[in-house]
């Protein structure tokens, strides 16, 4: 991990950046993932599948986590490998760069609207990884996209970064809407999970003292 220029707390401590730099190389895929969760939404997402490109652009934008990602995976098979070891590299990349959580929100949600389709998100940066995602996608691919990649990408980010996540369909019928509802609802409760808390910023946001 290493840490930018400090940025000024809203109770007037100096406080570093909360930057991380994680590489993932397999034999089926070679991933390096760079984010600053104090950005301002500044994204360079390269994966080699496009739409997947798109989401992380997403997430990036409205989360404002700066977000860095390249990978090259084995695409001559499928895109499974690739979606999901991403989803991995941004779970231990956010683990990594919130350190030991002092002082952040710990739980954010929004409802998100976009045209046909509304999507619920729900987290906890808990710490206890557990996934509900209820979005019944209702074709089989978006392009060339397998949508249960949709999902598969949620449950790796919430295993390795320890997020509580539940993101629920409301309505929707177009499987592009309600996948990029999906994604810019879960940036946006992110956004406001990760955010320092300028009543508690030193505290650890549990009763246990720890997460």
């Amino acid at each position: 991990m290493h840490h930018a220029q400090p940025i000024r707390a809203a109770n007037s401590r100096i406080c570093p950046m909360r930057t991380s730099k994680i590489t993932r190389k397999t034999a089926e895929t070679d991933i390096s993932v760079e984010i600053n969760i104090d950005g301002t939404g500044v994204y360079d997402n390269q994966t080699g599948v496009g739409f997947f490109d798109h989401m992380l652009d997403q997430l990036a934008r409205h989360s404002l986590i700066d977000m860095t990602v390249r990978a090259t995976g084995d695409l001559h098979i499928d895109d499974h490998h690739t979606v999901e070891d991403v989803g991995i590299a941004l779970g231990q990349a956010l683990v990594e760069a919130l350190g030991d959580k002092r002082g952040i929100n710990r739980y954010g949600d929004c409802h998100l609207a976009m045209d046909d389709a509304q999507v619920r998100c729900a987290l906890d940066l808990s710490g206890r990884p557990y996934l509900i995602c209820n979005l019944e996608l209702p074709t089989a691919k978006i392009g060339t996209f397998d949508t249960e990649l949709v999902r598969e990408f949620f449950q790796a980010i919430s295993t390795h970064g320890g997020i509580t996540l539940h993101i629920d369909r409301l309505h929707g019928f177009n499987s592009h809407h309600i996948a990029e509802a999906a994604f810019k609802s879960v940036a946006r409760a992110l956004r406001v999970a990760v955010e320092t808390d300028p009543r508690k910023a030193d505290a650890i946001p549990s009763t246990k003292g720890a997460l």
